[in-house]
């Protein structure tokens, strides 16, 4: 028994920034598999998530929203609210079997499993982090214990959790299973990547391939030192410190990196910037090699032909650059620019490398659009499948692109920053304060040259503030729908 909807593997990696793959530039990674989907599929390198941090990404993501439209503007929340379904949901009435691997993160999971909204997945395998400290209901660490480790004992352990029992490892052999048992059906299976996502602490095996010292390093001038601390006065949790020492023991948001020196392999867990980007890349690599082994699976169901697969990531990382670690609270590229490849042979484009800015708002209505299934009308999310089968240019497509983050700066009063960016500009607002940032992406594409309170952009900063402004507008939650004129 066969079917004409195509399936879709939505693989969402944590916290993987766009500039992480050989094939699209970057020759200090191992990628030959995503490099693979690039050569058969379509690449877009200005793709950009809606908010630089776990929840409200997802949460967008998921639904064709603005993070502020269906009210999931941080991490932690008590649950998500039921205000419009999520994608998955819809695929499911409209027929498909869902399924979900690894992490969903649409509402706090600290110190237990997250309340599950109406998603739609029947398929549910759950691992929100490599973390095994619930009674009950994690699946990833039941399955490690079942080989006969604890996982707590194995992420102790400096030289990493071990490949066989990884959770990216892991991940994979859930997806192998959920494809040989639904030959038959359409189905929808997102499998979400703990990697590369803090601790930074890949299998050795994998962490011997990649040296510090071939690392590029990060991007960062001294005068990134004094940007941060105008924010810092802003900002209280903020220090800003010369990026050749970081510590990243127990990071949660984007933070200023620690002074205090430190080398690979103490305990205290402070490493260099290359030897962070070195067990970065490490982390990336372990994922190739585990997405190999799901695409060769498809080939041998013979479900390869008709399988969209989907490759992305929630939002990026700074990696050390202007001197940060980790995610949220700041709009660099690093944090709001990820990967996106779509591939599926004779339904995408093969060899596209598209430049065209886009949102991972338009990842839902993209799906649901390839597999004939009605847009709502309310996503503010635009379907790609145009782009998808080249019947339009792969270097236009949004105007502007804009991201979101609630808890911007002062986390006491919920301050909100906003970002804007067309072709040319980037406008980040404060909102509640009068700092900001305005960069020219053309000749300043790393945002060294904060132009905010240059004269000679006095003008177009007006321009940009406005149309920023607009945009905020447009994407208004309205309430319910209006049926009669009072």
């Amino acid at each position: 028994m066969s079917h004409d909807r195509p399936n879709i593997l939505w693989i969402c990696t944590d916290q993987q920034r766009f500039d992480t793959i050989g094939a699209l530039g970057n020759p200090h990674v191992d990628t030959p598999t995503i490099d693979a989907l690039c050569a058969s599929g379509t690449a877009f390198t200005h793709a950009y998530c809606q908010s630089p941090i776990c929840t409200p990404s997802r949460a967008s993501f998921l639904t064709g929203l603005y993070p502020s439209s269906i009210h999931v503007t941080r991490n932690g929340n008590d649950y998500f609210p039921a205000n419009v379904p999520l994608v998955t949901k819809i695929f499911a009435d409209a027929g498909y079997l869902c399924g979900n691997i690894g992490k969903l993160h649409l509402a706090s999971a600290y110190n237990r499993i997250e309340p599950r909204a109406d998603d739609g997945y029947s398929y549910f395998k759950y691992s929100h982090a490599p973390r095994d400290n619930w009674e009950t209901g994690h699946d990833y660490a039941d399955w490690v214990l079942s080989k006969g480790y604890k996982l707590a004992d194995l992420t102790d352990d400096l030289d990493g959790v071990p490949t066989e029992l990884h959770q990216t490892t892991w991940c994979a052999e859930k997806t192998k299973e959920f494809v040989s048992e639904n030959k038959d059906i359409p189905w929808l299976l997102s499998v979400n990547i703990y990697d590369p996502h803090p601790p930074f602490n890949p299998p050795v095996e994998y962490r011997d391939k990649f040296s510090p010292e071939k690392m590029p390093g990060s991007y960062f001038q001294e005068s990134d030192l004094v940007q941060q601390r105008e924010l810092e006065v802003l900002d209280f949790q903020s220090r800003a410190c010369n990026p050749e020492d970081l510590d990243i023991k127990n990071p949660i948001v984007a933070k200023p990196i620690v002074p205090g020196g430190g080398t690979q392999g103490e305990s205290s867990g402070q490493r260099d910037v290359k030897t962070l980007q070195a067990a970065y890349y490490a982390m990336i690599k372990l994922i190739d090699d585990q997405l190999a082994r799901v695409v060769d699976h498809l080939g041998k169901t013979g479900q390869r032909e008709r399988t969209i697969i989907v490759f992305t990531s929630d939002h990026g990382e700074t990696l050390g650059d202007h001197g940060l670690i980790q995610k949220g609270c700041r709009f660099y590229e690093g944090l709001v620019r990820v990967p996106l490849i779509f591939n599926c042979p004779g339904r995408i484009e093969e060899g596209l490398v598209s430049d065209a800015l886009v949102e991972l708002t338009d990842k839902a209505p993209t799906l649901l659009d390839f597999c004939g299934i009605h847009i709502p009308d309310y996503m503010q999310g635009r379907s790609l499948r145009s782009i998808l089968e080249g019947r339009l240019d792969g270097h236009s497509f949004r105007d502007f692109v804009r991201s979101e983050y609630y808890d911007a700066l002062d986390h006491k009063e919920g301050s909100l920053g906003t970002m804007y960016r067309n072709r040319k500009y980037k406008i980040i607002n404060y909102h509640q304060h009068d700092f900001g940032e305005l960069y020219d992406l053309e000749v300043d594409p790393w945002e060294f040259d904060n132009l905010w309170n240059s004269p000679d952009h006095g003008h177009i900063k007006a321009v940009l503030m406005k149309a920023s402004f607009d945009a905020s507008m447009r994407i208004l939650d309205l309430g319910p729908p209006r049926v009669g004129p009072m």
